[in-house]
């Protein structure tokens, strides 16, 4: 069900990323980690959203659950079935979770997360048999900027 950058991308994808590459940098002007997310249905944005973990005060404000939350909204059903998340980080567990239990079609990120990725670095639960929903996964669209944009957000960090 994974299909890695190895494979090539489309325009489109390529496209997509690049609107939530530009809610990543909304977090980074906030001082928060780069990470940024859209979700897109019938070729349209349906629901974006960006770190606000600490602007929030909410340990579950990832741009992830943020995005469900904005289409889920807009559409006026929590189930996004025809719907495809582009995220520049490999999702976490609990944005995983939610993304099962809002039966999204597809997740397409940027980069891998080797701490907490659950889409194929630390677990690979896209594949989980136990589960009683499948996402399809792609990942390495736009991974050159996504973690330059990553690596000089911790740079600045650790220099402060």
């Amino acid at each position: 069900m994974r299909q890695s950058a190895q494979s090539g991308f489309d325009e489109q994808d390529k496209q997509w990323m690049s609107e939530a590459l530009k809610e990543a940098e909304l977090s980074l002007r906030a001082e928060e980690v780069p990470i940024g997310a859209i979700l897109v249905s019938d070729n349209t944005i349906i629901g974006r959203g960006h770190n606000e973990r600490i602007s929030r005060n909410d340990p579950t404000a990832h741009a992830e659950i943020l995005a469900l939350r904005s289409a889920a909204a807009r559409i006026g059903n929590y189930r996004l079935t025809k719907a495809t998340l582009y995220v520049t980080l490999e999702p976490c567990l609990m944005c995983f979770g939610a993304l099962l239990e809002a039966r999204v079609e597809t997740v397409v990120f940027g980069l891998r997360e080797p701490k907490w990725g659950v889409a194929g670095s630390l677990y690979d639960l896209q594949n989980d048999p136990r589960l009683p929903h499948r996402i399809r996964v792609r990942d390495g669209v736009l991974s050159d900027p996504i973690g330059e944009l990553l690596r000089s957000f911790f740079r600045g960090k650790r220099e402060r």
